[in-house]
């Protein structure tokens, strides 16, 4: 990922960084956090985009959404997008879970009415992913873990792998 420059390219993942006078200006008592979250003046926001056919297109929180497998930086966004469509699957969350090799492997916690197993998703998704996105792991429950808001708990889901 391209750090702290403008990018022009299409397809290299940035962070999106904001600037202008809506913007705070530091965490109040917390200066090495607004050090850390400011570049000469331009607010880093934690989110990655990238640009795809003249627009951007954000592919999640850079802490929990995006997965860095073998030098790719992988949308979990994107990948729970094309999990959510096949006809067995309710809900689903995916994740990065640590790899020797590759750094990070996608692994993916769903609830299905069948029992699904990891190669009929594998061979599912290869009609709509690149194969180093497909899932590694896969974990079937009842229920995602979520919070009091109903959002799942992605910290919840790593550990489950």
């Amino acid at each position: 990922m391209e750090e702290n420059k403008v990018i022009t390219e299409e397809n290299i993942p940035g962070e999106i960084m904001i600037k202008g006078p809506q913007v705070f200006l530091e965490y109040w008592n917390q200066e090495r956090t607004t050090e850390n979250s400011f570049f000469e003046g331009w607010f880093k926001t934690g989110d990655v985009a990238e640009l795809v056919d003249g627009y951007y297109k954000i592919l999640g929180r850079d802490s929990v959404d995006i997965i860095k497998s073998g030098g790719y930086k992988i949308s979990a966004l994107e990948i729970e997008d094309v999990l959510l469509r096949h006809p067995m699957i309710k809900e689903c969350a995916v994740v990065g879970i640590a790899d020797q090799k590759w750094g990070e492997v996608v692994a993916v916690a769903l609830c299905s009415s069948e029992n699904l197993t990891l190669e009929e998703i594998q061979t599912w998704s290869l009609d709509f992913l690149s194969d180093y996105k497909t899932p590694r792991n896969l974990k079937i429950l009842e229920e995602l873990p979520k919070n009091a808001m109903g959002k799942v708990v992605k910290p919840e889901i790593k550990k489950l792998f």
